[in-house]
């Protein structure tokens, strides 16, 4: 008679019921993870966790209750022996000029994109101290690390997740603890459900101003990351310089927003164009 074996090695995955949350469980998969797949709606979760196998295990998680992250990672624990990799990917995106929200859409975005991925690391911290380390990937954004004409409550989020993952980074070095790594991915526009349904919003120029990536780059920055920890790794590389140059000279990067919208607005008008002619033809 056998005694079954429980894995070894755990990860978690926020908004991982479609999109690049759902690819980065599957990576995580593939390098030998038993994952929770997390998400809001929980029939998205079940439904990845089932077409990506038996090492996938669905839970329905809101990331603004830290009381249900710390639950979702203890159910993680009795399914593995330690969490190795924590990725918290669950984000919201709403545009327009912060005058014209409601509070409760403001408070939406800082909650899910800020709070969410406090909630996440801490949580994850806590287990990975207590055992061998591990590894926390907090997908950010470029909007974390400058101006976003037509997002400017999604981006003060992200400048918030980009500033608690690096402060406490810092902090976990001068506590002596080394062996857990936070490691930040600012990508340009991801080409996910996020944008599907921008094409028509100008507030979302912003998004379409660079080269519209595709999950799977950004899951290939994720796998460099986990290979080798850096604190932060835009995609690509190129847009990082643009926008930490934007930063270090605000006078610069706010005069060329009127140029950098309109190119992400003809991008917007190529996409829908074609989106339109698909549809006719079918």
């Amino acid at each position: 008679m056998t005694t079954a074996t429980r894995p070894a090695s755990g990860a978690l995955v926020t908004g991982a019921g479609r999109g690049l949350g759902r690819q980065i469980a599957a990576l995580l998969i593939e390098r030998g993870h038993t994952v929770l797949v997390t998400d809001l709606d929980e029939a998205a979760a079940k439904a990845t966790a089932e077409e990506l196998g038996p090492n996938a295990i669905p839970r329905a998680l809101d990331v603004r209750d830290a009381d249900a992250v710390d639950a979702a990672r203890d159910a993680l624990l009795s399914h593995a022996d330690r969490l190795d990799v924590w990725v918290n990917n669950a984000g919201v995106l709403i545009s327009g000029p912060a005058w014209t929200q409601a509070p409760d859409t403001r408070r939406l975005m800082l909650e899910v994109n800020a709070l969410g991925t406090i909630n996440g690391t801490v949580s994850a911290i806590e287990a990975m101290r207590a055992r061998t380390g591990g590894h926390i990937v907090n997908i950010v954004s470029l909007a974390g690390i400058t101006a976003v004409p037509g997002e400017a409550v999604y981006a003060a989020s992200k400048h918030a997740a980009i500033g608690f993952s690096l402060s406490t980074l810092a902090d976990l070095r001068l506590a002596g603890v080394e062996n857990v790594d936070i490691s930040c991915i600012c990508p340009d526009g991801i080409w996910t459900p996020m944008l599907y349904d921008k094409l028509e919003d100008p507030a979302a120029a912003l998004s379409f101003s660079g080269k519209l990536l595709q999950p799977e780059e950004v899951v290939a920055a994720v796998g460099t990351v986990l290979d080798r920890p850096r604190p932060v790794k835009t995609v690509p590389g190129w847009r990082g310089v643009q926008a930490r140059l934007a930063d270090a000279i605000p006078r610069l990067g706010l005069g060329a927003a009127p140029l950098v919208v309109a190119q992400g607005r003809r991008t917007q008008r190529r996409l829908l164009a074609r989106a339109l002619r698909e549809r006719d033809m079918t």
